[in-house]
């Protein structure tokens, strides 16, 4: 008998018996808790993986099978120029305009494919965090010093994270690369202006699904001019054969006609669609699909877990999870080390969905919070979360996530801190 071994799961058990022993269930809070849970969750699945996790698992997948590694080492690889590496991780990053969980299976994408460590690093900061949308939004509704501080900051951060990072595990980094395999070619056979012209197609999909209100009433017309440049794409440089195009179009118009509330359901259908016929179809198609399913599948449950995690100890915008609201806003009144630290650390285990950061914290600076427990916050809130955490975790391990947490948290806080100064 293993004595040590024995013990420990002795205690485990102890431990989860005593914890479901204790629960305490009926007391208000921890049901109100609870409760709130799930319709995060419930939120959450309706409102992000539908509209914008299913398009970025497909982008995730297409990078993986369409992009070749030599291109991805070219311009994000340890080796590449840094100048060019971190322009191309900041740029490619803020375009996209995605929360902090959307940008996972980019990112997820992205490194398995050989990008450097410090321009993924930047490229996983920047695609939440240089939100040109958000930036504005924070100008107009929080104010002009503080919308420009936020720029100003997301754009360093980016930058200096990424660097850090690849400084803290260059030896690392030096061994990934040496056990990396040769880089290979494009074999799709495309030239890079269809290539370019397939992943803006599928980009376009999933800002304009996910973009706030109806855009004047246009979203769904741009949604279905998008479906049908990505169904030619498929035909004519994909070999996918044009029935299947014409039916799944014909099904999701039909759709549409029946449900005609919301555009959700036809937006459902036809990726489903998809799904169905680039897994049936083979060839490229069908690895496209294999792909998107393998970051699904590795992705989806972390993101689930740390949903329910955040709705319990957080609840949702004007509700109250574990953790009451009063004593977050006490805790970041004035502009002290602890005021900014608790902000930057409460706004990284935090969710935020894109753009919600902002009547969040016009209600936080109402209820007494400083300026620099504000930008603190705005620096280190939509670019963490804990679901984004355990999926970081799933992809670059413990160590690299901890210190990637750890620099956002810190220089977060040390931000606020100057700029609470001034």
């Amino acid at each position: 008998m293993n004595w040590k071994k024995d013990w420990k799961s002795l205690a485990l058990l102890a431990g989860v018996f005593l914890g479901i022993y204790y629960l305490p269930v009926g007391k208000e809070r921890f049901d109100f808790a609870i409760l709130e849970a799930f319709e995060l969750a419930k939120w959450y699945a309706r409102e992000h993986v539908l509209l914008c996790l299913i398009p970025a698992f497909f982008i995730a997948g297409a990078i993986g099978v369409f992009v070749s590694q030599g291109s991805v080492m070219k311009y994000l690889g340890a080796g590449a120029k840094k100048i060019v590496a971190y322009s191309v991780a900041s740029v490619s990053g803020s375009i996209l305009a995605v929360c902090s969980c959307t940008v996972l299976p980019l990112f997820a994408g992205i490194y398995k494919m050989g990008a450097g460590l410090g321009p993924a690093s930047a490229f996983l900061y920047a695609g939440p965090a240089i939100n040109v949308l958000a930036i504005i939004l924070t100008a107009r509704v929080l104010g002009v010093e503080l919308g420009i501080a936020r720029a100003f900051g997301a754009v360093i951060f980016s930058v200096v994270i990424g660097l850090l990072m690849h400084l803290i595990f260059r030896k690392d980094e030096a061994k990934r690369v040496s056990a990396a395999p040769a880089m290979t070619m494009d074999n799709s056979g495309r030239s890079l202006w269809k290539n370019a012209v397939f992943f803006f197609i599928l980009v376009a999909i999933m800002v304009t699904a996910t973009w706030g209100g109806s855009i004047y009433g246009m979203k769904e017309p741009i949604l279905s001019l998008l479906g049908i440049a990505l169904g030619l794409v498929l035909v004519r440089w994909m070999e996918t054969k044009i029935w299947k195009i014409a039916a799944l179009a014909a099904l999701v118009a039909l759709t549409a006609l029946l449900i005609p509330e919301g555009f959700t359901v036809p937006f459902v259908v036809g990726m489903l669609g998809l799904s169905l016929i680039l897994a049936s179809g083979g060839g490229e198609g069908a690895e496209w699909f294999e792909a998107t399913f393998g970051f699904a599948r590795q992705i989806l449950p972390l993101l689930l877990a740390g949903v329910l995690a955040a709705g319990l100890l957080l609840g949702r915008v004007g509700y109250e999870g574990l953790i009451p609201s009063s004593w977050i806003e006490a805790a970041v009144g004035g502009n002290s080390l602890r005021a900014n630290l608790f902000a930057s650390v409460a706004g990284a285990f935090m969710y935020f969905a894109t753009l919600t950061e902002i009547p969040i914290l016009q209600g936080l600076i109402g209820s007494g919070m400083g300026k620099g427990p504000a930008l603190a916050l705005l620096l280190a809130g939509p670019a963490l979360s804990l679901p984004n955490m355990l999926v970081i975790r799933s992809v670059m391990g413990t160590k690299k996530t901890v210190t990637f947490v750890s620099l956002v948290v810190v220089m977060a806080t040390v931000s606020g801190l100057i700029y609470g100064l001034i």
